[in-house]
């Protein structure tokens, strides 16, 4: 059977760089703790957990926070959040994507200057959250052409358009066009990362030369969900797995060609373990 695994698969900058630092702060002597978890991967958040890493869940859990650091995770949090742990004298630590700190600073900027904010993205998301946090007036999550049509409906004037980092870049496209025929005052920052960007495009074109394709991550991690996505419009045997307990191997029977991707939340050996399962048992 012939393997094609993508070169983009596994961490991305800004959940390696989070999780180097978690674990560099396990090591340490006194309490450690991360906002949410460090990334949506079940395995290394029970890893960590197993070094002592505690979940803060609520703004109430981390406010009552006595002793220790806390860890913000590269999804990053409302400025409210940050404010309110120094007010109370919380140590913690910023391991937010610098990615997503540009998003912080553009909707800041912008908002002050009058115009509404426009994010593209998941509502419920962490990351999105964290940005709508940052804004200081109107804001709006969209994700649909549908969306995008309501809202024009409304008598906004100066708009400012950003996306979450993880954002479907064909979907980013699409829904620009749909306000670039209304005569805003609008200014549109292509806010994807360009390792999303590029791990989309890679994926795409690994499924439309494959029998099957294996897309590996977190059941929570939204980049994943879309990478699943992308795949499954290309090659109708697409599989989402977290960890090779997942795996079916009765699905790939017959195939002779499998493709395997992995959203930025995956570990390498978790890919790796994957990806030498498929070459040697199936």
């Amino acid at each position: 059977m012939e393997v094609k695994v993508a070169k983009s698969a596994g961490f991305c900058f800004g959940v390696k760089r989070a999780v180097e630092t978690a674990y560099k702060e396990s090591e340490k002597d006194g309490k450690v703790y991360t906002y949410g978890p460090i990334i949506h991967n079940e395995e290394v958040v029970e890893e960590l957990a197993g070094r002592g890493v505690r979940i803060l869940e609520t703004e109430a859990d981390l406010y009552q926070i006595r002793e220790g650091t806390v860890l913000i995770r590269s999804h990053g949090v409302p400025r409210a959040v940050c404010e309110k742990m120094e007010e109370k004298g919380i140590s913690y630590i910023d391991a937010t994507c610098p990615f997503v700190k540009k998003i912080h600073r553009i909707v800041d900027e912008e908002s002050r200057k009058g115009r509404h904010i426009l994010i593209f993205g998941n509502d419920s998301h962490p990351e999105v959250e964290g940005i709508k946090g940052w804004c200081n007036g109107p804001v709006t999550v969209i994700q649909t052409k549908e969306e995008a049509l309501e809202f024009l409906k409304k008598p906004v004037e100066k708009l400012c358009i950003v996306a979450q980092t993880t954002f479907n870049y064909n979907n980013f496209q699409d829904l620009v066009e749909i306000f670039s025929k209304k005569r805003y005052d609008r200014l549109v920052f292509n806010t994807i990362c360009q390792a999303t960007k590029e791990r989309q495009t890679e994926a795409r074109q690994i499924a439309k030369d494959v029998d099957a394709m294996i897309v590996i991550g977190g059941k929570h991690s939204s980049n994943t969900q879309k990478l699943y996505q992308i795949c499954k419009e290309e090659c109708k045997n697409t599989y989402y797995i977290q960890t090779l307990v997942d795996l079916d191997s009765d699905c790939f029977r017959s195939i002779g060609c499998v493709g395997i991707t992995a959203g930025a939340s995956t570990p390498n050996n978790i890919i790796e373990e994957v990806q030498e399962h498929v070459r040697t048992e199936l």
